[in-house]
């Protein structure tokens, strides 16, 4: 099947904006059908579904944003960064789009994690999430390994950090993350980077990075969720990736009941701009198995 890249500065053109508790919000939405939010990771933005897009929205309603400081979005200094609060964001986004049917969840790291938090008050209070897939994430924080930089903006002097941090660290922790066949291009670099900077990202990187410690705060609650069995999931995952490859699936399989996985050999923490092709399968297949009628049991 057909994958077509969106140039940056094409994406950047065809993006809407709405205002969420006195922010400026940036995001994006095409197609017609079943919705279908797209939730991305730290720290970039939604440009990293810009792959999967055109293809998803030739089959569903497609909608994402920019998360509260990332991407385009706003990104204020003095404020205290929640993934609660991104799911706040999230539903904030679908009822500002009017969307009232059950909506199906495609996430990806810290975009795991707001997933996890709307799984969570689905259950609480049957919010309808129609189905959810993880790429590669932190889901379990027992299993979650931190590279370097995020272990150093936790740290008393993340805000120096985060002041410095550059494209050429960005590149460095890249090269740690993804594959070794599929990194990305330098001027795929320069656009990862120009996300990260725009608004004054670095600036906030180490309030960001705040929600490592809250993933442990909320994990039993989260987990719980996921081991209720109320919502179809299925976790698409490069196993290479040192954060959250191979060895957070294995974990997966112990906690999750029936596990529905699947191991990218070779590819990394970023599965939707390495393998997108592979994504984009294993995505539809598994669409297509929840729109299959239920099988009838034959008595004798």
């Amino acid at each position: 099947m057909p994958i077509t890249e969106i140039p940056l500065c094409v994406w950047r053109k065809r993006g809407h904006r709405f205002e969420f508790r006195g922010q400026a919000i940036r995001y994006w939405t095409a197609g017609q059908g079943e919705p279908l939010l797209l939730i991305h990771g730290f720290p970039t933005a939604a440009w990293d579904w810009h792959y999967l897009w055109q293809p998803l929205a030739q089959r569903y309603r497609v909608i994402a944003c920019d998360m509260l400081g990332f991407g385009d979005s706003a990104k204020p200094r003095d404020h205290e960064y929640s993934l609660l609060e991104q799911a706040d964001l999230q539903q904030a986004l679908l009822k500002h789009l009017k969307v009232e049917a059950p909506v199906h969840l495609l996430a990806h790291d810290y975009g795991d994690s707001v997933a996890q938090e709307l799984l969570a008050r689905h259950c609480e209070a049957h919010r309808e999430i129609a189905s959810c897939v993880f790429l590669n994430g932190g889901l379990f924080p027992e299993t979650h390994r931190p590279v370097l930089t995020q272990k150093l903006l936790l740290s008393p002097l993340g805000w120096m950090l985060g002041r410095a941090f550059s494209r050429e660290g960005l590149a460095k922790s890249f090269s740690q993350i993804f594959g070794a066949q599929t990194r990305p291009s330098e001027s795929v670099l320069d656009d990862f980077w120009s996300l990260v900077e725009a608004n004054g990202g670095t600036r906030i990187l180490h309030k960001l990075i705040a929600y490592i410690p809250e993933r442990r705060v909320q994990r039993d609650r989260w987990v719980t969720a996921m081991q209720r069995g109320e919502v179809p999931l299925r976790a698409i995952v490069g196993a290479v990736d040192p954060i959250s490859g191979e060895h957070m699936v294995q974990r997966y399989r112990e906690l999750i009941p029936d596990p529905d996985t699947v191991l990218l050999a070779g590819i990394g923490h970023y599965p939707q701009t390495e393998a997108p092709v592979q994504v984009l399968q294993h995505y539809l297949a598994f669409r297509e198995n929840l729109a299959l009628p239920p099988r009838k049991l034959a008595w004798s």
